[in-house]
């Protein structure tokens, strides 16, 4: 396994336990605790995690937005995979709303090429599609939220609320039976509620890491969603909660 294999999967791992030691990572990998002292130098380096005494704690607790870069290297070859399955359930000629996050910018980069009226939720998205001459490109005005680069506010939600989409493909930080769709930012919440009413159809798009896991605000229930694309290491047990809220399915 790589260096940034097991980076990835020390963080996952963190994430699930909140603190890991040297030892079950050395046992985990098969390498030397020299080998994971000096991945966890690298990680904390990053500010991706906190060095404990023999081993690591996450580098934030359960009630914050994780860091952009953190999720960026979390789960992210399932996150190339279900964003190729969203990209396919939009047909060109469409128009489309799509959010940010690094599920989001995964899912811009799988629709490029593609004829579509794309509107982009969040500056990092916009740039990928308006690299691309096919693409028409929308941005919504309002407050951009620093690290993020969502577009927030009053402003943001009056243009979204006055177009009709066919569209939206959503992103979430949590997702769970009981708690609906979640978000970590009351702003971002508030444009993802503005956009679900705006749209014909909505597709949610999030990795098996986030079910069962609930962020600080609730934005729906799971059955305001229509579809929803995940891939292949969502357990049995979510499928069977999923399956009774009358969401269809899709496992990239």
């Amino acid at each position: 396994m790589s260096a940034e294999s097991r980076h990835q999967e020390i963080l996952q791992l963190l994430g699930q336990k909140g603190t890991l030691s040297i030892a079950e990572l050395g046992e985990r990998f098969e390498v030397s605790d020299m080998t994971i002292r000096r991945d966890l130098t690298v990680l904390a380096s990053e500010g991706l995690l906190v060095r404990t005494r023999g081993g690591a704690a996450a580098s934030a607790s359960g009630s914050f937005e994780p860091p952009f870069v953190l999720r960026e290297r979390t789960n992210a070859g399932a996150k190339q995979q279900i964003a190729a399955a969203a990209a396919a359930q939009v047909i060109d000629g469409q128009t489309v709303l799509l959010d940010g996050g690094t599920t989001g910018l995964a899912i811009a980069e799988a629709l490029l090429g593609r004829n579509l009226t794309v509107c982009a939720l969040n500056v990092r998205v916009a740039q990928v599609l308006a690299a691309d001459s096919s693409m028409r490109v929308m941005v919504p005005g309002g407050t951009i939220r620093p690290g993020e680069f969502s577009v927030v506010g009053p402003e943001a939600l009056a243009m979204v609320s006055s177009f009709r989409f066919d569209v939206y493909l959503m992103t979430a930080s949590g997702l769970s039976v009981d708690a609906g769709v979640t978000e970590w930012n009351t702003d971002d919440a508030a444009v993802k509620r503005a956009a679900l009413d705006a749209s014909r159809r909505t597709v949610l798009v999030a990795d098996a890491r986030k079910f069962g896991a609930e962020a600080f605000v609730r934005v729906c229930p799971i059955s305001r969603v229509d579809r929803l694309v995940t891939d292949a290491g969502l357990a049995d047990e979510h499928r069977r909660e999923l399956a009774a809220t009358g969401t269809e399915l899709v496992v990239a």
